[in-house]
């Protein structure tokens, strides 16, 4: 038995020297060290020998299939280093060729406006708020003073769920939010989407906004005048001219609507701002006693002032835009403009 397992290391050792292939390796350890292979095959003779002899038999055994595992597994070591090597010649970098250009990501236009506004008002002590685009009837309309039989309702143009529950048509419903759930003083905006029925080059169904509301004892519209006229500077440039209009909204007394010096013709006259000079950028207004009534304010202790504007006629006003359904057609060609 030992002569046939020395014969078969000598024959096994032979064979392995002349293994050019990583596939040839493969069959040759199925061969010699498989469990259908020749040395499993001595393995299962030992039963045939005497009980002092199995041992000795058994150890030569294993002392062989060690021997055959090391140059295999040498081998073996040697094929996976020379693959790597060619994979390597094959896969190599001419770094005198030139680069790909890789388009970098812009952000959006209306990303861009509505960080420059958030990034103006933090600046100036506001913190931002968020709520829900789902509302109530009572948040969207009624805690704002617009009851149910109220005209200013037919100038929202609602997205209704059921007759209690709606698509939000301004972001003034987290004010109410905001305001029932902390006390004064409070210097808050709030960014969001609104939903109204309303489609054409000026207008979408689905737009954005920015609420914000200033409450805490003496406030005055000075305050407000103040607050807008900073906050529109710092977004068009110092030397654009600001006007304050008298207006009506429901939630505010006094109301005004706010214009900028148009920056297209710089107050001159043109089709953007119909001849006037002016475009119309937001609304504002004091809060309404009604409003702080709903939240459980003191009128009499309390007052403030409450804005809104839309961002997508920022954006339009700022970038020169025409139509605002381009804020929402992902052409590409568009978009690289910002």
């Amino acid at each position: 038995m030992k002569d046939r397992l020395l014969q078969l290391e000598k024959a096994a050792l032979s064979e392995i020297s002349s293994i050019k292939s990583k596939e040839a390796i493969v069959e040759f350890k199925n061969k010699y060290l498989g469990r259908k292979g020749e040395l499993a095959s001595l393995f299962r003779e030992l039963g045939g020998f005497p009980p002092e002899e199995r041992p000795v038999i058994g150890e030569l055994i294993n002392t062989i299939r060690g021997r055959i595992e090391a140059r295999v597994n040498s081998l073996i070591t040697v094929f996976a280093q020379d693959e790597r090597i060619q994979r390597l010649k094959a896969e190599k970098v001419d770094v005198t060729l030139p680069g790909r250009y890789l388009p970098s990501g812009k952000r959006h236009p209306i990303t861009q406006i509505m960080n420059d506004v958030k990034r103006i008002f933090l600046g100036m002590g506001f913190t931002v708020a968020e709520g829900p685009e789902v509302e109530t009837d009572y948040y969207n309309f009624e805690a704002l003073n617009i009851p149910k039989d109220h005209p200013a309702r037919d100038m929202q143009d609602t997205f209704y769920i059921s007759d209690d529950i709606l698509l939000r048509t301004h972001t003034s419903p987290v004010q109410i939010r905001v305001m029932q759930s902390q006390k004064p003083p409070l210097r808050v905006i709030v960014p969001g989407k609104v939903y109204r029925r309303d489609s054409d080059i000026t207008h979408t169904p689905m737009f954005h906004q920015v609420e914000g509301f200033m409450v805490d004892e003496h406030i005055t519209f000075g305050n407000l005048k103040g607050v807008l006229s900073a906050f529109l500077h710092s977004l068009f440039g110092e030397d654009i001219a600001v006007r304050f209009r008298p207006s009506f909204f429901p939630f505010t007394e006094p109301s005004a609507e706010v214009d900028i010096q148009c920056v297209i013709c710089n107050g001159k006259g043109c089709r953007v701002c119909k001849n006037s000079g002016w475009l119309e950028i937001l609304g504002s207004g004091m809060i309404h006693p009604m409003v702080f009534k709903a939240v459980g304010y003191d009128s009499e202790r309390f007052t403030g002032f409450a804005f809104g504007m839309g961002i997508e006629r920022i954006a339009m006003l700022k970038f020169g835009i025409d139509d605002i359904r381009l804020f929402f057609e992902n052409d590409v060609r568009f978009l690289r403009q910002f």
